[in-house]
């Protein structure tokens, strides 16, 4: 228990909907009512969940609900979700920028956060007053910032504008040293939302790395969310993934980003409405599906099996010729590969009108565990055209038997690298 420097308990928030000050004033009323007689706040009971697609009956939303984790020191958490999922509400109270409804946070030493761009920044103070002023904030003294104060600028790159005031830095800039500040002045948790996409590549590859440096160099904690699902894999060792203010899934960061991202429209079978507008006039795509060896639909499959994708078209028009093409991504968007039907009749003669299929086989024991998509193409020759591109068509998981000690031994990890062919070895 010693090293949980973090430690968050059944944390909740609740919002009121609606403009502020309408009713406010009976509500008000009512909890001091039930306050003064001893009872809970009425307000706690009610309450919809925070899914902002959806028009709800409540005046009352949970944007967080019983969220409940444990951080030890050097550990890097990502939090990942959809846009309204709570993740920034929830780093603002680990922040202590507001207050849960109900829940406790308990931490041992400092928090910085950046949270906003130019957050805690004072506009008509110059860049070198702002970071007095923010580690004074950390509860720095003086003499600390000042034998900091050179590495920050640098880091920051803004060495030039380090004594204009920052209400005329842009906004890349305002986060460069908004960054340099929280992570050179040594806080124990480093708390840090979307803004680092603000930043350009460069500055966005020097911050990870300091990142990295701040976690398992010096042992300090970082709480990072992003939709940047390479940045979160390459800095996070542990994850949880929210949905509509609820942890769905808590673990190993790859396998927090595959349920993240395989909550999406990926799945192993798709149809076309009938009524669609499709891409070319020549062709209709009817139907695509994932089949697994027992000649099922199915989104997970095990390593060692073939995995066949299915396709099924209408050709509308006759003396069409054409080819078909796949491509496979996983799940941070790496083109994993590409094939083409260099073999297909129909670039030999044309398909007569009508319903036609197409099969693809993926075989076993090459693709590394993890969630797959594909995409579908029709193309032409003499000249090369793609007629149709369709992404994100149909999708499947690949999973490995865990106890199977012929391919893994003692090893209960997640192996690395995008593919996992069994080579022979002489």
């Amino acid at each position: 228990m010693k090293d949980i420097i973090l430690k968050a308990e059944n944390i909740s928030k609740q919002y009121r909907l609606g403009q502020v000050g309408t009713g406010t004033l009976s509500h008000d009323l009512n909890r001091w009512w039930h306050q003064i007689r001893g009872k809970e706040n009425p307000y706690l009971k009610i309450g919809e969940t925070n899914d902002r697609s959806k028009k709800g009956s409540s005046d009352y939303v949970w944007a967080l609900q019983d969220i409940s984790f444990e951080l030890k020191k050097g550990d890097v958490l990502a939090i990942i979700g959809k846009n309204g999922a709570g993740k920034s509400t929830l780093l603002k109270i680990l922040s202590k920028v507001t207050g849960p409804t109900f829940g406790s946070i308990k931490s041992r030493g400092r928090i910085a956060s950046l949270l906003e761009v130019g957050t805690g920044f004072n506009g008509e103070m110059t860049g070198r007053e702002n970071i007095y002023l923010n580690g004074a904030i950390l509860g720095m003294t003086k003499k600390e910032i000042s034998s900091k104060i050179d590495e920050i600028i640098e880091f920051s790159g803004c060495e030039r504008y380090i004594d204009t005031p920052v209400k005329r830095y842009s906004s890349g800039m305002t986060v460069r040293l908004a960054f340099a500040v929280a992570a050179f002045l040594e806080p124990e948790i480093l708390v840090i939302d979307e803004v680092l996409a603000v930043g350009d590549a460069e500055f966005q590859k020097k911050a990870i790395g300091k990142m990295q440096d701040i976690s398992k160099g010096e042992g300090r904690t970082v709480l990072f969310v992003s939709h940047n699902m390479a940045a979160v894999k390459s800095l996070c060792n542990r994850g949880i993934v929210l949905e509509h203010g609820k942890v769905v899934f808590e673990g190993e960061v790859d396998d927090c980003i595959d349920e993240y991202l395989k909550s999406g429209n990926t799945n192993a079978h798709k149809k076309w409405d009938i009524n669609e507008q499709q891409p070319a006039d020549f062709i209709r795509l009817l139907e695509a599906k994932v089949i697994d060896v027992d000649d099922r639909v199915t989104f997970n499959h095990l390593i060692v099996n073939d995995i066949k994708i299915e396709f099924t078209y209408e050709i509308l028009k006759d003396n069409q010729m054409f080819t078909h093409g796949l491509n496979l991504f996983n799940t941070q968007g790496v083109h994993i590969l590409s094939s083409h039907d260099k073999d297909s009749e129909s670039l030999e003669k044309p398909l007569k009108i009508g319903v036609h299929k197409k099969t693809i086989t993926l075989p076993g024991k090459i693709l590394a565990e993890g969630t797959y998509s594909c995409s579908f193409a029709i193309m032409r020759y003499s000249p090369f055209v793609v007629e149709l591109h369709e992404m994100e068509v149909v999708g499947f998981n690949i999973l490995e038997i865990k106890s199977d000690k012929t391919m893994r031994g003692d090893y209960s990890g997640r192996f690395p690298g995008l593919i996992r062919p069994l080579l022979k070895w002489e």
